[in-house]
């Protein structure tokens, strides 16, 4: 496996899928060693195979740190904002789930990837499962992949100034749709707070069991004006609703309803951001809004828009203007790679400080997600087909593409937020 320097930027959007969703593709700033030349103090990049060979039962790759995982779920709801999908409903509603160091040896049930509402819809024909992976609708049996994270443990007794990376979904995608890496970078020493975009998301199970499912399904066949107020709509939600994770952290209150130690061992003077797609563009255009940030990636995202605005652009203000703190753009070589060129290009040129790129050779734009993990399994149940498949995570191994992900994220994030503690 070769990981590739490019000089150019890349990009890609997926517009309106055949089952009628749409996902933005999301940005990214570079850094990604390769696994065979990584830097001095880059985790290890072997990972536990994805899937088992001889069965068909999707499998998430353990976390490789020293650290077991806890997670607990929380609902949020901001008080200074009507939701701006569906303002009727009232005030914004935001799930987010953390993942966190614990103890080893800790005896409460592991979490499920999803819970079995969420599952069941990410898994139909409205779903991200279809419309986003070209799974064959209601064919695979999503509730029964599990986490490798104790629900509502204590922190690990060692922990100490947890670094805190928020992470955000591709457009469309689910919060669950990283847990491999979320819980790598857990196992690794951080806290990671990942976020559901309400009414972006595939779905969102809110409490009283009610399922928010996506608005985007319903832009089908919509002009492209439509496409692009859907669009702009979309990131500027993404980027309010991560401010108001970023104001929840910080307060003391709130850090104190946690599992035992966690609020404590915080460290909010250290806070990054990952996404993939419109998630990396959302960790993006977050960082240029909130000082709160200090680090960055995107993995293959792009970071404009399908129209110009007022000022004739079609880039983003964070595309124009750049960020001066710590970023990387990991990105795909696959079809649609190029759509990148023109926002990753500027971003580039307008930014400061610790710009990274990196492309790795043979990934796809599904590579950076839980895709490489569980989809194998699919094609062995005939849900989802060889070239489908491909076209999701590309030619890489599964276990290869995982450990590159991992590598490169934890060895960004252990640079930037972890160096000097």
């Amino acid at each position: 496996m070769r990981v590739q320097e490019r000089g150019d930027g890349r990009l890609r959007r997926r517009a309106v899928a055949a089952a009628g969703a749409l996902a933005l593709t999301g940005v990214l700033s570079a850094l990604a060693p390769a696994p065979e030349a990584r830097a001095a103090g880059a985790p290890a990049t072997s990972a536990a195979t994805a899937t088992d060979a001889k069965n068909t039962r999707p499998v998430l790759p353990t976390p490789t740190g020293p650290y077991a995982v806890g997670t607990v779920t929380r609902h949020l709801v901001d008080a200074s904002r009507a939701d701006p999908w569906k303002p009727e409903r009232g005030r914004r509603e935001v799930m987010v789930s953390l993942f966190y160091p614990a103890d080893r040896g800790t005896a409460p049930p592991v979490a499920p990837h999803m819970d079995a509402a969420s599952a069941a819809h990410f898994g139909s024909a409205r779903g991200a499962g279809s419309f986003n992976y070209g799974v064959r609708p209601d064919a695979a049996d999503w509730t029964s992949t599990r986490t490798h994270a104790r629900v509502d443990v204590p922190v690990a007794r060692a922990a100490r100034a947890l670094p805190v990376v928020l992470y955000s979904s591709g457009l469309g995608d689910p919060r669950t749709w990283n847990t491999t890496l979320v819980e790598e970078l857990a196992s690794r020493g951080y806290m990671v707070v990942t976020l559901d975009h309400t009414y972006d998301s595939s779905e969102v199970l809110l409490p009283g069991g009610r399922l928010a499912e996506s608005a985007l399904p319903e832009l089908t066949g919509a002009p492209v004006a439509d496409v692009d107020a859907a669009l702009r709509r979309a990131m500027k939600a993404r980027v309010d609703d991560t401010r108001f994770v970023l104001d929840t952290l910080g307060s003391a209150q709130w850090r104190r309803g946690l599992p035992r130690g966690l609020g404590d061992a915080l460290d909010l003077r250290r806070v990054g951001m990952a996404g993939q797609s419109a998630g990396g563009f959302t960790a993006a255009q977050a960082l240029h809004d909130d000082r709160r940030l200090k680090a960055g990636i995107n993995m293959d995202g792009q970071m404009d828009f399908p129209l110009p605005d007022s000022t004739g652009s079609k880039l983003s203000t964070v595309a124009r203007e750049g960020v001066d703190r710590p970023f990387l753009l990991l990105g795909s070589d696959g079809p649609g790679a190029d759509d990148n060129t023109a926002s990753w290009t500027s971003f580039l040129a307008h930014s400061r400080g610790d710009q990274r790129r990196t492309t790795l050779a043979g990934a796809r734009h599904g590579t950076f997600t839980d895709a490489p993990s569980l989809l194998p399994a699919l094609v062995r149940q005939g849900a989802l087909t060889e070239d489908a498949l491909r076209q999701d995570v590309g030619t890489l191994r599964p276990e290869r593409a995982v450990a590159a992900t991992r590598a490169s994220v934890v060895a960004f994030f252990d640079r930037h937020l972890k160096a000097g503690s």
